[in-house]
């Protein structure tokens, strides 16, 4: 696993000074402290390509020898080609065949499964490459606190290969589209093109509904995990970490407390990045392999959920698998 942050770091105090909250209000009401800003020059394939490198680093993989490239982003550098085709051109991985997900936050674990599935169903494939990635500072409105406050840059990568034992077992994902008007960004498709209009309504921005969010993931995150510990035969004492992605800390310590969520073992990363979209699950993920919490064998249950509406869970058998990191000021060369 590899992850990267992007170049500015932005605090609560430097968030609200377009807004009337405090910076405390944040911090109570989100638990975000902090989240990381792209550069002008840089987009998500530039944070991606980036998390890759380090992520074939600590796998001591050779980037060429990749067969798949799987991008999962909401905030692509174009509507077309895929985000995934431009980290294959930065970063050398001239075999691999690349390809983006679309499933918003939920992204990595849906792109995760078509990797996996793919590597499967082809014994000439031995090594995927899975990548979350978000640039949301090039789509968010600095006025509107339901949203600016929350998310931040990043990417976080994965190589995927055969192990012998662990890895992935198997996934519950599911779709909901009549909620897909809860969390969009409504202009720039063929929908409503680019137009004057679009552009004063700052239609090319996030656009949130904080209620119906924090009531779907309310209702999702407990059965996502009461449903796969049901398949698996096991209990809550059972898991050794509890990975999911990060819309909210404060939301999610309270869910993970009424649930009974053994204290520690909710990896939480959101107040250090904010949300990061699809890149929040595995980058909290690789912060809990790199902070030495995962050991070999360990029982992982990830769950995700986003826009779409989407979720997502599965229960990861630890490998011991490696995990590099950084926040960093350019692409390391190819």
């Amino acid at each position: 696993m590899g992850t990267y942050l992007a170049r500015g770091r932005r605090t609560n105090a430097e968030v609200v000074e377009s807004l009337d909250i405090t910076p405390e209000w944040v911090a109570e009401r989100t638990g975000v402290l902090t989240r990381y800003v792209a550069g002008p020059e840089e987009a998500a394939s530039d944070l991606a390509s980036a998390a890759l490198c380090r992520a074939a680093a600590a796998a001591d993989v050779d980037i060429a020898d990749i067969d798949l490239l799987v991008c999962a982003t909401s905030t692509p550098d174009e509507l077309g080609p895929a985000t995934a085709c431009r980290v294959q051109a930065q970063t050398g991985a001239r075999r691999a065949v690349a390809l983006d997900v679309t499933a918003a936050c939920s992204g990595w674990l849906f792109a995760a499964k078509v990797a996996r599935d793919w590597l499967r169903a082809d014994p000439t494939l031995r090594l995927a490459a899975v990548i979350g990635v978000e640039a949301y500072s090039k789509f968010l409105n600095p006025r509107d606190r339901g949203t600016a406050v929350l998310f931040g840059d990043g990417a976080a990568a994965t190589i995927l290969g055969p192990v012998d034992e662990g890895g992935f077992g198997s996934f519950r994902l599911g779709s909901d589209g009549r909620g897909a008007h809860h969390v969009l960004i409504p202009a720039g498709g063929s929908r409503r093109p680019a137009s004057e209009l679009t552009l004063r309504e700052a239609g090319h921005t996030v656009h949130m509904d904080g209620r119906a969010v924090r009531d779907f993931i309310a209702d999702v995150f407990p059965r996502l995990v009461e449903e796969t510990l049901k398949e698996n035969a096991l209990e809550l004492d059972d898991l050794d970490a509890v990975i999911t992605h990060q819309p909210n800390p404060s939301l999610l310590r309270g869910i993970g407390e009424r649930m009974g969520i053994p204290p520690g073992r909710l990896v939480i990363t959101g107040d250090e990045v904010g949300n990061i979209g699809a890149a929040s699950a595995p980058y909290a993920l690789a912060t809990a392999a790199g902070r030495g919490v995962l050991r070999a064998g360990d029982r992982v249950l990830v769950a995700v959920f986003g826009a779409g509406l989407t979720w997502g869970s599965t229960l990861l058998r630890w490998t011991g698998a490696r995990s590099c990191g950084a926040v960093g000021s350019s692409v390391p060369p190819t």
